[in-house]
């Protein structure tokens, strides 16, 4: 018989295992010697070891789920139940228990970690489902979009909730999604009817517009060039596509008139300016007729210059009030002479003259006389008064007498 501190072989090759219950069979042992066997069952021993040794490393090292660890756990504790093998079975049991604990543990720390990975999660998914909900009403359609997408890929990379609860805020997020697309389509079509008509609207501008580059009324066509760019305006923009073509021609179908309108006017500025040439020559052979010494010659000359003058031409308006002004001036310096000569030899002015002048010498002698008398009387007042009114008298003789002397009595 052959023994060790943890087995023995009896007599008959049965080899035991001491435990804390007492003596467990191994097995039996016919093939060599009784040392031979408890080398080889404490061999198995020292396996057990090493495997429960490198679960114990892969449950405190790794990731090793509680479900795996429990079964290698179970797996190992019915190897140790089995007593196939020689050495201190009840120390790999407590190894066991321990780890049991150990992954009991982690089981309960890891469904704590996926609690409260899930409160998280739930918070993520309902700030996401929020947000989409305020993208739903957003006008910003390209911002926006790009941020919905987004949100997506987001809510892709949380983990699922219970079935229920994810369900209800996936709703909740596609629901919002779908309404924001919903509404981007109906705007995007409302902006294409638009277009649309934006589109029509200056097809016919552009065609009114090139119907007129011909045209040679420069006045009222410049003004419906200038109504037609405020309806350009306010049509809005068509398609991209037909934007700039309707554009380039209805602005081409305008530089065609203008450029023929700048053409004309720079010929008329040219001929304008030589008729102010000429009209100023004009200008200086009327003054030279001042002062008028012969008025029969002066007036027929100013005629003659006066004819010459209106077939000239336009000149340029800013230049117009100045030259005219010249030949106004000898024109009414000639009517002038032309009223006083008349005055002068109209008899009925002449006689109306006289008479006032005889009626005012009279008044002014009578008030004189009495002026006199007045003072004379010792009534200074009076006088005073008198002598006042006859001032007054006085002028309008003198200026009577000078009018008369103009009809030359």
């Amino acid at each position: 018989m052959s023994s060790d501190p943890w087995g023995r072989v009896d007599e008959t090759g049965t080899v035991y295992v001491r435990t804390a219950d007492g003596e467990q069979i191994v097995g039996s042992w016919q093939a060599g010697s009784p040392e031979e066997a408890l080398a080889y069952f404490t061999r198995k021993y020292e396996g057990l070891v090493v495997e429960i040794g490198l679960l114990e490393r892969r449950v405190k090292s790794t990731d090793l789920s509680a479900k795996d660890a429990t079964t290698a756990i179970v797996h190992l504790r019915e190897q140790v139940d089995a007593h196939h093998a020689v050495g201190d079975l009840d120390a790999l049991r407590k190894r066991l228990d321990a780890l049991t604990v150990t992954v009991e543990q982690r089981r309960e720390e890891r469904k704590a970690e996926k609690a409260q990975q899930n409160v998280q999660a739930r918070q993520s998914k309902e700030a996401l489902v929020t947000e989409a909900e305020e993208l739903a009403q957003s006008e910003q359609w390209r911002a926006a979009g790009e941020r919905l997408r987004a949100l997506v890929d987001a809510w892709k990379g949380l983990p699922r909730l219970d079935r229920k609860t994810d369900d209800e805020l996936w709703h909740r997020f596609s629901h919002a999604r779908s309404a924001f697309s919903k509404r981007r389509k109906a705007h995007f079509a409302q902006l294409d009817s638009q277009r649309e008509e934006a589109r029509q609207r200056k097809e016919k501008l552009v065609a009114e517009a090139e119907s007129l580059s011909g045209s040679r009324e420069w006045g009222p066509t410049a003004a419906k060039y200038r109504d037609l760019m405020q309806e350009w305006k306010a049509a809005g923009r068509a398609q991209r596509e037909h934007e700039d073509d309707l554009w380039h021609r209805f602005r081409g179908a305008q530089d065609v008139f203008f450029q023929a309108r700048s053409e004309v006017f720079a010929e008329r500025d040219t001929e304008q300016r030589e008729n102010l040439t000429r009209k100023e020559e004009l200008a200086v052979e009327a003054e030279k007729l001042l002062p008028v010494t012969d008025l029969k010659a002066a007036r027929a000359a100013f005629r003659a210059l006066n004819e010459r003058w209106d077939a000239i031409g336009h000149v340029p308006r800013d230049a117009r009030p100045k030259i005219e002004g010249r030949m106004h001036t000898v024109e009414r310096a000639i009517q002038e002479v032309e009223e006083a000569e008349w005055r002068r030899s109209n008899p009925e002015a002449r006689a109306r003259a006289a008479g006032l002048t005889g009626q005012l010498q009279d008044a002014v002698d009578k008030l004189r006389g009495q002026a006199e008398k007045a003072r004379a009387a010792g009534n200074t007042a009076k006088a005073e008064k008198l002598e006042k009114e006859l001032a007054g008298r006085q002028e309008l003789l003198d200026q009577a007498l000078k009018g008369l002397h103009e009809f030359g009595g």
